[in-house]
């Protein structure tokens, strides 16, 4: 039964719940006959995933790059977030004229499986009940997205993508789609990722999730239908996840230990330090886009990502006879996702025999590198796509 006597949804929690059903973005809905079977051995049936394109489609379907988002991210990779009214997350790699160039190729983003953009997650109705799934929505995992993504691009009548690209999350992705479509790719750009999550981000990532199920209005995950959701406890699984993508430079070039808006300190417990006050935002605004549940289930899928697993525990076997080009990032200050996690794909494709060319970048920036203005990373994921666009026989780049 509903609380009645709990607060409602605000007008930002509407917006947001209401991108979860009917996103501005384009959508495909897959029927029951075409179920997608997950690792955790179920049918989801009455798929919908939500997507974004920018770019045109050439005559031989070949020029097709598909973009694969990280953990808090969406479709919205290169347009202005309908929720928040931000540019895109990657608006500093795609668009014309910028490394991932939307006038020479076509640029394909969807929201992943376990979202709340418009891609079936916990947040979205259940097509049999019309209440929200919360967790009944089965677990995913990498390889289910990656397969709904699969899903996707064979409606879009493409049989093989030039590149798919991606960091963090989204590299782990990238891994999964050269893993387990490799006649369907013809390059990787995967960039500050790893083959699998290691055991101090995996505690990081219970530590947020503790902290959603600790709020009280979380519900057992049916806050939805309680028309409510956990702000503080999603809001504090912010602030501790924010925390591992800065490199303590740059916590320190940004903030040190100043003070905010005083010249003392209260001796309280309010926001006395600008880096207090910064992730208190990071906190409150993530919450007016995300839903709680849908960081449970994405948080879970990056745990369970352990590609050599798969593979009798031998990495390299998973990228046996792939005749992929490989392009792998690192960046020297990301400790979340360290440059020996990016070596250690290196070797696997290798020892695999495939096509490999590998980056550390240097950047006081963190795991946050990828996302921002970063020179060098622009320079390599230009020059590559451009060597694997001259590779593939694609026209070359225009003059000026």
């Amino acid at each position: 039964m509903v609380d009645t006597k709990a607060e409602c949804l605000t007008p930002e929690d509407v917006k947001a719940r209401r991108e979860a059903d009917e996103p501005h973005s384009p959508v495909v809905r897959f029927g029951d006959d075409r179920p997608l079977r997950l690792d955790a051995g179920v049918d989801l049936r009455g798929l919908q995933i939500a997507y974004q394109t920018y770019g045109e489609l050439n005559a031989a379907r070949s020029n097709a790059i598909l973009v694969c988002h990280a953990l808090t991210g969406d479709q919205h990779a290169a347009n202005l977030n309908p929720v928040t009214g931000k540019p895109g997350w990657w608006e500093t790699l795609v668009g014309p004229g910028k490394p991932i160039d939307t006038e020479r190729f076509f640029v394909i983003c969807s929201n992943v499986l376990g979202g709340c953009m418009g891609t079936t997650g916990p947040a979205s109705l259940r097509p049999d009940t019309g209440r929200a799934y919360g967790l009944e929505m089965p677990l995913v995992t990498i390889r289910d997205m990656v397969n709904a993504q699969a899903m996707l691009v064979d409606h879009l009548g493409i049989e093989r993508l030039f590149c798919v690209a991606g960091g963090s999350m989204g590299g782990m992705q990238v891994l999964q789609w050269a893993a387990s479509y490799p006649e369907r790719m013809f390059a990787a750009l995967p960039i500050a990722t790893a083959a699998r999550h290691s055991a101090q981000n995996i505690a990081f990532h219970e530590v947020g999730r503790q902290a959603v199920m600790a709020d009280p209005e979380w519900h057992g995950g049916d806050y939805l239908n309680h028309k409510l959701t956990p702000h503080r406890g999603l809001a504090v699984a912010r602030m501790a996840a924010h925390i591992t993508y800065m490199s303590d430079q740059a916590l320190h070039r940004k903030f040190g230990r100043r003070l905010q808006n005083r010249a003392l300190p209260t001796f309280g417990f309010d926001a006395d330090f600008q880096v207090e006050s910064y992730l208190r935002h990071q906190g409150e605004s993530f919450v007016q886009r995300f839903d709680a549940n849908s960081y449970l289930y994405v948080t879970r899928a990056m745990d369970y990502f352990d590609l050599a697993e798969d593979y009798d525990g031998v990495l390299a076997n998973a990228f046996r006879g792939s005749k992929t080009r490989f392009c792998v990032v690192s960046f020297t200050t990301d400790w979340l996702f360290p440059t020996e996690d990016s070596r250690a794909i290196v070797h696997a494709l290798n020892a695999s025999g495939a096509s490999v060319s590998f980056a550390e970048i240097e950047s006081d920036k963190g795991h946050d590198a990828f996302l921002l203005e970063e020179p060098e990373l622009f320079a390599i994921t230009r020059g590559f796509l451009d060597s694997a666009a001259r590779a593939a026989g694609l026209p070359p780049l225009r003059a000026g």
